[in-house]
């Protein structure tokens, strides 16, 4: 299996419930991540994909492992911080169209192994851009002219926050003002842009089933400034094209990421050494300062 390195990150492919268990005890300060939505997306023909679980009580049972294993590796009193939807139910699949309670589920699935809910923020998405894009049938106005019984609101994403038992040793001191505080404490984030993303395209396979879905910067960025300090370990058990590590080591962070598609994980590698040579080139205020 895989391991590459740049100067403040580290990119490990293969399995995450196997990559996790290389990491020591209490060694990361956060961890942000989306994981796979249970059977919705599928992002490879791999066995161990979690998103080729059959129904999503397969994927949870496989899950414990990645919450199990990050509350070992997750300091005592830091967050872990997962982005989730609720599940579309379909009607040649569940028997009927509707929706599954996904953020629930896990919700139920970190307290299980032992984590504290901690909170969490919806994020607001736009009904008619989820329309074009999931021919989501609920969602055409040809429903909701025909019968409306069968239409139902957009699909908002949700942040959920976990925290590790016991107490923080080291204290976080976010720099932002209280006006940011104010508007990040918010319960709904409205203005999470939904295109402010790594670029996807590059990782796709002609064999990707369904999806590619690169967590937002600003979503975690602000997850980055909140709970973690300049110097301190941020990692994802699902790295895709390594958002999630390209973010934290921008902001300062060392981050850490695991991904078992090598597609995304020769895409990820690539953002992250693209983004070392950007952060390496001198600037005018390097050039004032000597």
């Amino acid at each position: 299996m895989t391991i590459e390195t740049g100067p403040q990150w580290t990119a490990m492919q293969g399995d995450s419930c196997e990559r996790l268990g290389e990491l020591p005890d209490n060694s990361v300060d956060l961890s942000v991540y989306s994981p796979p939505f249970a059977s919705l997306y599928t992002y490879s023909p791999d066995d161990r994909d979690l998103g080729n679980c059959a129904d999503t009580a397969t994927f949870l049972e496989h899950y414990q492992f990645i919450t199990t294993e990050l509350l070992r590796v997750v300091k005592p009193g830091r967050i872990v911080a997962v982005h989730c939807a609720q599940l579309p139910s379909l009607k040649w699949r569940d028997g009927f169209v509707g929706l599954q309670d996904f953020r629930g589920d896990l919700i139920r699935a970190h307290i299980a192994t032992g984590w504290q809910f901690h909170g969490e923020v919806t994020i607001d998405k736009d009904p008619q851009i989820q329309a074009l894009r999931t021919k989501a049938q609920p969602l055409m106005f040809q429903t909701l002219r025909k019968d409306s019984a069968a239409s139902r609101p957009g699909m908002a994403d949700y942040l959920l926050f976990f925290r590790k038992p016991g107490d923080n040793a080291v204290q976080i001191k976010p720099d932002i003002d209280n006006p940011t505080w104010v508007k990040w404490a918010h319960p709904v984030w409205y203005d999470i842009r939904e295109t402010d993303t790594l670029n996807p395209s590059i990782a796709r396979e002609a064999d990707d089933e369904r999806h590619i879905c690169p967590l937002q910067l600003g979503l975690i960025e602000r997850v980055v400034h909140l709970w973690s300090n300049p110097g301190e370990t941020v990692l994802t058990p699902f790295m895709g094209i390594g958002s999630e590590v390209h973010t934290a080591v921008r902001l300062g962070r060392r981050g850490i990421g695991c991904e078992l598609k090598p597609s995304y994980y020769q895409t990820a590698v690539a953002n992250l050494r693209k983004l070392d040579e950007e952060m390496s080139v001198p600037t005018l205020f390097d050039g004032a300062a000597s």
